[in-house]
């Protein structure tokens, strides 16, 4: 217990100067609490200290004091802590990443009306009630992170492909590759595939649109958007899992055959069947040579069971 209080006083000690040096939120930022006014004065404080927190800082290891805060506010009873919590197991943010105390969290906000977590919810597709320690007493602190889980350290000691690509890029666009790596474990899809995909449609560019209405990081039709449920295709998260269950599907419907799959993201599956391979397009050709010069694989695992295989696969 001792050691507990020692921890939970450098907690708030790390907050206040962090606090202090960076006092007031943004606008846009005191909108998403704006909802919380029936909350104690005790839990929006928390809360507050806790995203400046999260907002200030990047490393892993000092995000855990983020964590510590949303704990103790959750455990209080606040939706938004409950929910903000779930984003950091979801994502290994300041703790280590555990969909099984993200979706007990997101379920728990949900229930109680949070829309965002609802969303987290669907996203994660894993039900359980398994919640951290930290939300049952008030001794236990959140689980500290193994290690910075960063890809970019690894990327950047790379030298071909899409390693390559990724070590180049500014700081403003590598949240993406955090993002990307894990939305991908859970569609069970190869991150590298769907960064090559999004350095060639977007160059990791969220709010991109082309004179064919594909939007976003993965540049997605209003068509294909529909198909997979994405209501708005300039949020990332939306965006990438729009974009991995399109390429799932297309991984199953060829077979793991990537060059079809490819293909057939940028020029539809109906066009890769009628010409029976990369359609002779000028634009589907670049892009093709383009993703496969950065993923440089030609074939994927996939589930045979999402969808029955393309006529050029059966015959």
């Amino acid at each position: 217990m001792r050691r507990a209080g020692v921890c939970i006083k450098r907690i708030w000690v790390c907050a206040a100067l962090i606090f202090a040096l960076c006092p007031t939120l943004s606008h846009a930022e005191e909108d998403d609490l704006s909802d919380l006014a029936a909350d104690p004065p005790q839990v929006r404080a928390l809360l507050k200290k806790a995203v400046i927190l999260e907002l200030a800082v990047r490393n892993s290891f000092e995000m855990w004091n983020a964590a510590a805060l949303y704990c103790e506010a959750s455990r209080l009873g606040s939706i938004e802590a409950q929910y903000r919590l779930g984003m950091l197991y979801a994502f290994g943010r300041g703790v280590p990443e555990n969909r099984a105390f993200a979706a007990a969290l997101f379920s728990q906000a949900a229930h109680q009306g949070h829309a965002q977590a609802r969303d987290m919810l669907e996203t994660v597709q894993l039900s359980t009630s398994e919640l951290p320690g930290c939300m049952n007493d008030p001794s236990v602190l959140p689980e500290r992170p193994i290690a910075d889980d960063s890809p970019e350290a690894e990327m950047a000691s790379k030298d071909n492909g899409i390693e390559q690509h990724l070590a180049s890029l500014p700081k403003s666009k590598r949240w993406v590759i955090d993002l990307v790596g894990t939305l991908a474990r859970w569609y069970s899809i190869d991150p590298k595939l769907v960064l090559s995909i999004i350095s060639t449609e977007s160059n990791f560019n969220t709010g991109v649109k082309s004179n064919k209405e594909a939007q976003g990081l993965m540049q997605l039709i209003p068509a294909t958007a529909e198909r997979f449920n994405v209501r708005n295709a300039y949020d990332a998260t939306q965006n990438i899992k729009g974009g991995l269950k399109y390429i799932r599907w297309l991984l199953s419907y060829y077979r793991g055959d990537v060059v079809l799959a490819v293909a057939a993201y940028n020029a539809g599956e109906g066009n890769v069947n009628r010409y029976k391979g990369v359609p002779p397009f000028r634009e589907t050709r670049n892009y093709v040579r383009k993703v496969l010069g950065l993923y440089k694989h030609t074939t994927h695992t996939y589930d045979e069971r999402l969808t029955q295989a393309s006529p050029l696969i059966a015959r």
